[in-house]
């Protein structure tokens, strides 16, 4: 697969299939993955995969998770200027649209939104970590390194999606998985094998054109 290609078909995968994933292929994308640019060549990720033998004892031990969390950053700026709110919202209304949940419906758009915290059914996923001490640039580093694995998933025919949702839970992920203390969690990333027949799956993302965000000066 050629890296364009990887780079178009892969999206947010929003139901997964049950197939399973061998843990040995998810260690061979992670080590790959660890080429990824890296400034100072400080690698700043920390990965925790919850395999398929892991997976179900994790959920249950999240949900049972009864301590208020205090999200570990804000996912979006307050007040949310355009083009970024419009952006945002044209994405969940274009998704609720294919699922046939109307704006009335608070119950069952909320029930999509719980599904991020049983990654959408994926049978394996990772946790990225990141020490307390990093910067901005070195959040950068975390996404191409994330960037990388979700095309290198792509080629091996695997499908994704990151999900910094679970920030939200990072008391009760990081008691599972063990992280440090001097570590915050950055995101999750469900992985695993798209439901062909779900309607979620058909959902692709718009890009506002080049004209907007370029200027060649």
């Amino acid at each position: 697969m050629k890296v364009s290609d990887a780079v178009l078909e892969r999206k947010s995968i929003r139901a997964f299939a049950s197939d399973s994933v061998e843990p040995s292929l998810i260690q061979e994308l992670l080590i790959k993955s660890s080429r990824s640019p890296s400034g100072g060549n400080l690698q700043p990720w920390k990965i925790f995969v919850i395999t398929e033998n892991t997976m179900q004892k994790f959920l249950e031990f999240q949900r049972n998770w009864s301590d208020p969390e205090i999200p570990a950053y804000d996912i979006y700026p307050p007040n949310l200027k355009e083009p970024y709110r419009t952006s945002r919202f044209e994405l969940g209304e274009q998704m609720y649209k294919l699922l046939d949940l109307s704006r009335d419906d608070k119950e069952g758009r909320l029930g999509q939104v719980m599904k991020n915290f049983e990654f959408f059914g994926a049978p394996t996923a990772l946790f990225c970590f990141v020490d307390k001490v990093m910067g901005p640039p070195q959040w950068s580093d975390l996404g191409m390194f994330l960037q990388t694995f979700m095309l290198l998933a792509k080629e091996a025919g695997l499908d994704t999606c990151a999900q910094e949702s679970w920030s939200m839970k990072q008391d009760s992920v990081s008691a599972f998985v063990e992280a440090s203390e001097e570590d915050m969690l950055f995101c999750a990333m469900a992985i695993g094998y798209r439901d062909k027949d779900a309607k979620v799956n058909k959902l692709n993302s718009e890009r506002r054109p080049i004209e907007e965000w370029t200027t060649f000066v």
